[in-house]
């Protein structure tokens, strides 16, 4: 009953509303623009420096991780030892 009288409350509305065309547009990048690729593709300078930097920093990370990594390993081995010791 609800859903019926919604109906026909709502269907006077859409005579009185404008109707709008639901478009798309596609967005089209040349050579140059952000996030289109380049025609020199690998062999471009700018292209390997920030890969270069890409992989400097990422490898930074890791490094730091890795040494975060061997404290706690090295801090559980000293519990363990004391706790043997204790033992």
């Amino acid at each position: 009953m609800y859903r019926q009288s919604v109906i026909k409350a709502s269907s006077g509305l859409t005579a009185y509303a404008p109707r709008r065309a639901f478009t798309t547009s596609l967005r089209v990048m040349s050579e140059g623009d952000t996030g289109s690729p380049r025609l020199g593709g690998s062999n471009d300078p700018f292209v390997k420096r920030e890969k270069a930097n890409e992989d400097y920093t990422i490898k930074k990370r890791e490094k730091e991780k890795l040494l975060e990594l061997k404290k706690k390993v090295a801090q559980q081995q000293e519990h363990l030892k004391q706790l043997s010791d204790h033992m």
